[in-house]
């Protein structure tokens, strides 16, 4: 009996690379043609194809006719790379979802070309201007769903992501508990071996002023600080630009750092308990009794009336009120209503992230504005695909505390699902952003180069579906989206 002739399609095959590389084009394509738009691109190349009957630009043209003729050329590159990848799905690929999420692309990239030309040769109108974006994002997002469902089909992902546990075999974690997979609150999830962990025991006070310092400022998070200067930074450079004024850039920080510092306060007090069995945290200075929990609260509420005071003292009334949601909703409406009790604890905790976006345009113009709002967005979206990493570094040690984070609760082929869709929802969203702002070319470089870096990493999350990876991807993360919000700055302050 002659053996079965093995199918090409069960061998590893570069698919995801190649669509990784497709994303990251039509994901320049994106940035570049809102660059385009700013600067009036259409208007130094009226003709199509060619510009003003030229196939070559030199060196010395404008720069609004390098950007233009140079997103006609990426047009076409990427348009290959886009064919390539569809002509190799067809072949190698055995899900349906990938091919014809592909075919759809093949057939929606003409339409995206005839619509540029239009708006090269007929002037662009606000309406068709947007057609032209959404429909780029339309393209963008059907090579990253590709891509995902490629992954998770090579992976065996695909079938474990709609299981609402952990399957066996898979990477999950053995100390997960009837109770946590059931979604109960976490005090209820305690696991039976407990008493056997190997965790830091808590330890007296140690001696000193020096010491104690140092307990109280590990209270406030400091390592927070960094992503609230930089986003309120942002935000005050987007709405007043080289007209910021010091003293209220300095008293905002000011403000929402003590802000900031208060939550984290609370936060080490509310949860001490849970943090004594959680190997991250059990050596934090509440949980390992280096601080009493009503010393850890008194000073939260002097944080908290100083972050106040200083709002209202030197920037305005809105700010003030905006600093003191946050810390609410940190507070109480994150730590202690979402985080022990649903799988949605860290998306919808992500919108305490858009606070400092907010606080920083309140605090120059007294509003909130449009740019504020999809800055705060963007935040928002970037959370998710930001912490999932590191829950699925530490899951182990969730699950022995009884939160019900994604990975312990769903498992981890569903976080890594997750991570990929908000990691193209934070992607849009930086397009969304610098669509609604004057951010220029330095702004597209930055942005699709940080970000393809963000997307090989999680595609190395996918692949290699261990912690180190995840790590990286964590650290990407931070990477991306600190660039996104220096290069703003630079933007807004120096160059606009």
């Amino acid at each position: 009996m002659r053996a079965r002739r093995p199918d090409r399609r069960d061998r590893p095959t570069r698919l995801p690379e190649l669509l990784a590389a497709a994303a990251i084009g039509v994901y320049l394509l994106l940035v570049v043609g809102a660059t385009t738009a700013l600067l009036h691109g259409g208007a130094a190349c009226p003709t199509w194809p060619a510009c003003n009957g030229q196939w070559l630009v030199g060196p010395s043209s404008s720069p609004a006719l390098l950007v233009a003729w140079g997103h006609r050329v990426l047009t076409l590159v990427v348009g290959l790379v886009v064919l390539a990848a569809a002509a190799l799905a067809w072949r190698r690929s055995r899900s349906r979802r990938v091919r014809w999420s592909l075919v759809g692309v093949g057939v929606l990239y003409p339409v995206q070309m005839a619509i540029g030309a239009i708006a090269a040769t007929e002037g662009a109108s606000t309406a068709l201007a947007s057609v032209h974006l959404v429909v780029a994002m339309v393209l963008f997002s059907g090579v990253l769903l590709a891509l995902l469902w490629q992954l998770e089909a090579e992976t065996g992902e695909a079938d474990e992501a709609n299981e609402t546990g952990p399957t066996p075999g898979s990477d999950e974690p053995a100390v997960t508990g009837a109770a946590v997979a059931a979604g109960e609150p976490a005090m209820a999830a305690r696991s039976a071996d407990e008493s056997r962990l190997d965790l830091p025991a808590a330890r007296p006070p140690a001696g000193g002023p020096l010491a104690t310092a140092q307990a109280y400022l590990t209270l406030t998070k400091p390592r927070l600080w960094w992503l609230l200067c930089l986003v309120a930074l942002a935000a005050m450079g987007m709405a007043a630009g080289r007209s910021l004024d010091p003293t209220v850039a300095v008293a905002t920080l000011v403000g929402g750092v003590l802000a900031v510092a208060a939550s984290g306060t609370f936060n080490n007090v509310l949860e001490r308990d849970v943090d004594r069995r959680m190997a991250r945290t059990a050596d934090r200075p509440v949980a390992s009794a280096r601080v009493p929990p009503g010393r850890a609260a008194a000073f939260g509420l002097v944080l908290a009336a100083a972050s106040v005071a200083t709002f209202v003292a030197f920037v305005n009334v809105l700010s003030a009120a905006l600093g003191l949601l946050a810390i609410l909703s940190y507070s109480v409406g994150y730590t202690l209503v979402l985080k022990p009790n649903t799988t949605q604890n860290i998306v919808i905790g992500g919108a305490v992230g858009a606070f400092p976006a907010l606080i920083g345009w309140a605090a120059v113009t007294d509003t909130v504005g449009i740019p504020a709002v999809v800055l705060g967005a963007l935040v928002f979206l970037w959370t998710p695909a930001h912490f999932y990493n590191l829950a699925l570094v530490y899951r182990e040690d969730y699950a022995r505390a009884g939160f019900p984070m994604l990975p312990v609760v769903r498992g981890a082929a569903v976080t890594r699902r997750h991570v990929m869709l908000y990691l193209g929802a934070t992607l849009l969203g930086a397009v969304a952003l610098g669509a609604t702002t004057r951010l220029g070319p330095l702004y597209a470089a930055v942005v699709t180069l940080v970000g393809a870096a963000f997307l090989w990493a999680v595609l190395r999350v996918f692949r290699e579906r261990s912690p180190r990876a995840a790590k990286l991807a964590f650290h990407a993360s931070n990477l991306f989206l600190g660039s996104l919000l220096l290069v703003v700055l630079v933007d807004t302050l120096l160059v606009g």
